[in-house]
């Protein structure tokens, strides 16, 4: 090796070892815990910036900063940028990060009768979905992720959206389903839907579900109406039934072990503004839900209203047999509980 080699090769080793330098000082700002007796949380997601559950997590951000008088500061990593759900899950257990959102379904890898209401029909409307939240027995398995997680703890439930059937037809009833091909998530709680029914479910990844609706793969596939919209699957697709098969919801999920580090009354502040902002969230969506659907028809897509009795009936047999994530008596709690009235009441 001549001289001018070795010089080459100690100045490559030099800039590697300040790469390295640079990215260990990043990194440390990013995750350290405290900077200057200030507190830092780090709140990680994997929706986009313009969803409501992003500006929900930078409304916490603001108003705990304001209240704590900057005690305490919460920064914000969207759409996916420290990893996607599965590795967010893991990040909170392992402490890289302390706060999440993640679906019930996600949470239910943990505690399984958490993701109960993730599976088709175990919610009957947003009403019934209203009181579940409110509910003794959502507390109870709130406890029994926080037990089977060692401590991390569910701060808040928000409402993601109901799912929907974007198909090449109307969906009316049961047999209209017969035969046809649907592009699903490859999760237990998404395959039971169509396969009751007797259509064909198909486990797509999502970010082939538009080429296979457009290359006629799959004949339709099931998701909330901001989703249709925001993937564009409406252009390859002109029939929406209103099947509300799944209501889907976002837990808020917090670091038990970082919150109990934080003072009694920051911790305070904190857990009540992950509440307050989760319901905005919910507000914010079911008024984009009621939005969407003259949105459809403006664009020349078919609504059909669906009696949705027929669907359930296929389906609450299915729902009871052993092999369920959820005991059978923790799903008929759920579906004791009755639907909630505006003004708080219940409507039995």
């Amino acid at each position: 090796m001549t001289g001018t080699q070795k010089r080459q090769e100690c100045l490559f080793w030099v800039y590697v070892a300040v790469f390295i330098a640079v990215i260990i000082w990043l990194g440390s700002l990013i995750f350290s815990k405290k900077q200057n007796d200030v507190e830092i949380l780090r709140f990680a997601h994997v929706y986009e910036v313009a969803h409501p559950l992003h500006e929900g997590a930078l409304k916490v951000a603001e108003d705990v900063a304001a209240q704590s008088g900057g005690r305490v500061q919460i920064q914000v990593f969207p759409a996916s940028s420290l990893g996607k759900e599965t590795a967010l899950n893991e990040a909170l257990t392992l402490g890289i990060v302390d706060i999440i959102y993640t679906g019930t379904g996600f949470a239910g890898s943990s505690y399984g009768p958490i993701s109960m209401t993730d599976f088709p029909y175990t919610l009957r409307n947003l009403d019934h979905w209203r009181s579940y939240k409110n509910s003794d027995l959502f507390q109870e398995l709130s406890e029994g992720y926080k037990s089977a997680t060692h401590g991390n703890e569910v701060a808040a439930i928000s409402y993601f959206g109901t799912r929907q059937m974007l198909a090449d037809r109307p969906i009316l009833t049961p047999q209209d389903m017969k035969n046809m091909k649907i592009r699903v998530p490859n999760a237990p709680a998404y395959v039971m839907f169509p396969k009751v029914v007797g259509a064909n479910p198909a486990p797509i990844a999502f970010s082939e579900a538009y080429l296979a609706l457009q290359q006629g793969v799959v004949d339709g596939l099931e998701s909330p109406l901001q989703v249709f919209q925001a993937k564009r699957f409406f252009e390859v697709r002109d029939h929406i039934s209103l099947t509300s098969h799944i209501i889907n919801s976002t837990l808020t999920i917090a670091s038990g072990k970082r919150l109990e580090e934080l003072g009694e009354v920051d911790r305070d502040i904190v857990r009540k503004n992950l509440l307050s902002s989760a319901d905005w969230v919910t507000e914010q969506v079911e008024l984009t839900e009621l939005e969407m659907v003259n949105w459809f028809k403006d664009q020349g897509i078919s609504i059909h209203e669906v009696d949705t009795k027929p669907f359930r009936d296929a389906v609450l047999p299915e729902l009871s047999k052993p092999g369920m994530p959820f005991p059978s008596d923790i799903f008929a709690r759920l579906q004791a509980v009755p639907d909630f009235e505006i003004g708080g009441e219940a409507n039995e």
